[in-house]
């Protein structure tokens, strides 16, 4: 977006919409995805579904309708055909080509980034959409989104929300009626044709719809799932598991759509759940949320083989650093405890700096580490690699 970092977070960051266009912006998409991209991916890259949804006027196709066998050799029976892919765009529908952010080699790099710099998940869409057409009429996610126009021109209408910040459990279609009636009758926000290098961002909620002009028209759809103060409450309240006078069963022939029996339950329950809530640590709190949000984003692909050489290679001089996008923390003590997405791995206490240094995401040599001698640094720098943490820059 155009403009400083500090003004977007504190002026627009899930508040409100903004247009910035190409000349404000330091360059075009090219580099990121391109209309000869989406060829070679429904041509050439063996996409099935869900890689690829298609739409008209809001109706989603059925997947049958553009896949089929993958033919001698590959078992696949629902592989994206692009004989009908091409058919069916020939004849108006919108393409819409999901988790690009895990085909498309540079927007998996670039989803990495903006993932480990802005804090919440990321995922990439693209929407092809033919001359004159209109994939899905007025509606909202549920997540922020940053629009940047890659190829033609496409119509934007964005209006207020009608659903303040809806949460992922609170889609669109449960306010269908008044999302038709707002976008129908309260005058937009954002009305406006971006072309090739503009960039608008919708937060989650906004109301907003899209149709192509004169030509073939495709976006980039970079979605931020943002976590919420909800998230906090959903993981405060599964701390209270651990209270077993919440976890005893209901009286036999409790009828729960009773409100007199809930009256009589109630009091207690809120009472034990009020002090579980209360006696929460932020320790305990931070622990369920590393499990819940740091996978929420992969780290950068690892090529499995050059990986498997350069633990068999590894020796003093060899470069490393933290491998991009992965979520880590180191906490000093005895033993020095690494916290990942998924697991945690202990080091002894001597090793502290030198995992400190290599969890930073600088560049570190082997021989150069503080603390250790180079045998030691040498099996402290294996086990990294081995575990995934870091990668040789070097190979």
């Amino acid at each position: 977006m155009a403009g400083e970092l500090d003004d977007f977070a504190g002026t627009y960051w899930g508040s409100r919409a903004l247009l910035s266009h190409a000349p404000d912006l330091p360059a075009p998409y090219d580099d990121l995805f391109s209309l000869e991209a989406v060829d070679e991916l429904l041509s050439r890259r063996g996409l099935r579904t869900p890689f690829l949804r298609i739409a008209k006027n809001g109706s989603v196709v059925g997947d049958s309708q553009f896949t089929g066998p993958a033919g001698v050799g590959a078992e696949v029976a629902d592989q994206v055909r692009d004989d009908k892919v091409a058919a069916l765009f020939a004849g108006g529908h919108t393409l819409v080509l999901q988790a690009l952010h895990r085909t498309w080699p540079a927007l998996v790099d670039f989803s990495t980034q903006l993932s480990a710099d802005a804090g919440h998940p990321v995922q990439i869409n693209a929407y092809i959409t033919p001359a004159e057409s209109q994939g899905f009429s007025a509606h909202y996610d549920v997540h922020d989104v940053f629009v940047l126009q890659v190829a033609g021109e496409k119509h934007w209408t964005v209006h207020e929300p009608v659903h303040l910040d809806p949460l992922r459990n609170q889609p669109w279609t449960d306010h269908y009626q008044a999302v038709a009636a707002a976008a129908r009758d309260k005058t937009p926000v954002i009305d406006e044709v971006l072309r090739p290098g503009d960039a608008l961002y919708v937060p989650r909620g906004f109301l907003h719809s899209a149709k192509a002009l004169g030509g073939v028209s495709a976006h980039l759809t970079v979605g931020l799932h943002t976590m919420t103060r909800y998230l906090l409450v959903q993981e405060l309240a599964a701390l209270a598991a651990s209270q077993a006078g919440l976890r005893t069963a209901l009286p036999l022939g409790f009828d729960p759509g009773d409100p007199e029996q809930l009256g009589e339950l109630m009091p207690a329950v809120v009472e034990l759940f009020t002090r579980e809530i209360q006696s929460a640590t932020p320790d305990a709190l931070a622990a369920r949320l590393r499990r819940r949000t740091w996978s929420g984003n992969r780290p950068a692909p690892l090529p499995p083989l050059a990986h498997a050489a350069s633990i068999a290679s590894l020796s003093v001089g060899t470069t490393v650093r933290l491998r991009a996008g992965l979520r880590c923390r180191v906490i000093p003590g005895d033993p020095v405890v690494l916290q990942l997405p998924d697991r945690t791995i202990t080091f002894p206490p001597a090793t502290a700096a030198a995992v400190a240094e290599l969890t930073s995401g600088a560049d570190c040599k082997v021989g150069n580490l503080p603390a250790l001698d180079d045998a030691d640094q040498l099996v402290l720098v294996r086990r990294l690699l081995t575990e995934a943490v870091v990668v040789a820059t070097d190979n």
